[in-house]
């Protein structure tokens, strides 16, 4: 099988480079890049025509959104459990609710935390549009942390792609300046996602390809934050 992933250093194909890490996957990395517009040019449109990352191209077939990629990943690869064992059909779908809470709930807020630009034009609007999104991140934050209490992974002892969707949840707005002090466990949560072996190997990726966009005169916008 044929793996290629587009990706862009901090963004969220972070998280289907985690997976496939975690997965064992033979894959070849393409690195797009956002800062010169590469993502809305035609070559990549044939990839990933909402001209997003991550892309992931499969013998020559495209898969497009974390939450299709990491269920699709977690059928190829049983074996690395990327998701818990699902007993049922409802259970199944509970995941891919687990994992649409990161794409659809999460992300948007954290893009406004991180971004505000891309939402409003002034100064003072930016402002309003970062401190209502603040605001809304408290709250899920609490039910991330109140998920976490008693055990270090979302689904209990063991590791599974969402704890690799919600690091980085974590890494977007802690590098974005959002107030992380009230989320102990959620911070524990995410030492331990950055100390596997696979999170290594992918923050590992990401810092090459930073020194190759600053090789070639890119700035990296936004810049990605690292825990360490």
């Amino acid at each position: 099988m044929s793996i290629g992933l587009f990706y862009s250093p901090g963004s969220c194909a972070r998280v289907t480079a985690i997976a496939l890490e975690e997965a064992g996957a033979d894959f070849e990395v393409h690195l797009v890049r956002m800062a010169t517009g590469e993502h809305k040019q035609p070559d990549y449109l044939s990839i990933n025509p909402k001209g997003k990352v991550p892309a992931l191209v499969i013998d020559g077939r495209s898969l497009t959104e974390n939450v299709a990629i990491l269920s699709y990943l977690n059928t190829c690869y049983p074996e690395a459990r990327l998701l818990p064992e699902a007993g049922d059909e409802f259970e199944r779908m509970a995941q891919v609710a687990d994992l649409c809470f990161c794409s659809a709930t999460l992300h948007p807020i954290v893009t406004r935390i991180c971004i505000p630009r891309f939402f409003a034009q002034t100064d003072d609007a930016r402002n309003q549009v970062r401190e209502a999104a603040i605001m809304m991140m408290r709250d899920q934050f609490q039910i991330v942390e109140k998920r976490l209490e008693g055990k270090p992974f979302w689904y209990g002892q063991d590791w599974s792609v969402m704890d690799g969707y919600l690091y980085w949840v974590w890494c977007r707005v802690l590098g974005g300046g959002f107030p992380v002090e009230a989320y102990p466990r959620f911070a524990a949560h995410a030492r331990a996602v950055e100390a596997r072996p696979s999170v290594v190997r992918a923050l590992e990726r990401e810092r090459l390809a930073i020194a190759q966009l600053r090789s070639e005169g890119i700035a990296v916008m936004p810049a990605p934050p690292f825990n360490s």
